[in-house]
């Protein structure tokens, strides 16, 4: 995919219907979430305002105007002493997979994270992904950990790796 073909963007609420059909189709068929019910319109926008409220960056990659990706930080854990702690996510669409939608996403998302005072991003993997190992790798993230067997989809247990980076 060509850069002038391709667009990122700060995510609004309009974008939750692209923004869930694009994420229940991996609820549907896949493991890289563990949601296992379709998300609808409002409780994807209501969870986009909830990042939004909180000043956290979502952002939507747009091919001919069509939401083809998007990526966004949340604090990893409620508590104090986790403040400085991102989680990142990134998902795009089936036949964008391998073409670079993910890798502008995710960096104009760490260009974004540079004005926050965060010191590290987590990204949770669920295993195995070597696309998402390989482009969380390539952003400088380093495997800290594994949860096995600690999810339960498609008749099979699943094990998360934990990836970390250092946030400048």
């Amino acid at each position: 995919m060509n850069a002038p073909d391709l667009a990122i963007r700060d995510a609004t609420l309009t974008d939750a219907i692209a923004v869930a059909a694009l994420y229940n189709h991996y609820i549907a068929t896949s493991t890289s979430t563990f949601e296992v019910e379709p998300v609808d319109t409002d409780t994807m926008a209501s969870r986009m305002r909830d990042l939004f409220d909180g000043g956290y960056p979502y952002l939507v990659a747009e091919k001919s105007g069509v939401v083809v990706g998007y990526a966004y930080a949340a604090r990893y854990r409620p508590r104090a002493a986790y403040a400085h702690t991102v989680e990142t996510s990134v998902y795009v669409a089936t036949d964008t997979v391998s073409s670079g939608v993910g890798t502008a996403l995710y960096t104009a998302l760490f260009e974004r994270l540079q004005d926050f005072p965060l010191h590290a991003a987590l990204a949770l993997i669920a295993l195995p992904n070597p696309g998402s190992v390989a482009l969380h790798e390539g952003f400088g993230f380093t495997r800290v950990g594994l949860l096995p067997e600690v999810g339960r989809k498609f008749n099979r247990w699943i094990d998360v790796g934990y990836w970390h980076r250092r946030l400048p």
